[in-house]
């Protein structure tokens, strides 16, 4: 009897999530975390970011001429990826290369 009343319950674990209802104020939130867990990095995102898929991949934008052409050369920079998960109630987006996760407040998710 003792030892069932010991087992524990197992821990809730991340699943695939998207974001449902964005507002103004939930895409400012993903854009500052993004922009954070970049270091600081200036950011573009699409109004419907992690709205259909839970991955979302940053690429660093290429280097154009004055006049919008884009410049020749190679860079060697991987993209960002980021995985936006549930865990209970909590919506969590988690940076894959860092492995920091930042929990959302403003935005609510479903799993997917």
């Amino acid at each position: 009897m003792s030892l069932a009343a010991c087992a524990t319950v197992p821990p809730t674990r991340d699943v695939p999530a998207v974001i449902t209802d964005p507002t103004p104020k939930s895409r400012a939130e993903l854009l500052r975390l993004v922009g954070e867990a970049l270091h600081g990095a200036t950011v573009t995102l699409a109004d419907d970011a992690l709205t259909r898929e839970s991955t979302l991949i940053i690429e660093r934008a290429r280097a154009r001429a004055p006049d919008g052409t884009p410049l020749t050369g190679r860079h060697s920079d991987r993209p960002h990826h980021f995985h936006l998960v549930t865990n209970g109630t909590r919506c969590a987006l988690i940076h894959e290369g860092s492995g920091q996760r930042f929990v959302l407040v403003d935005a609510t998710c479903t799993p997917r």
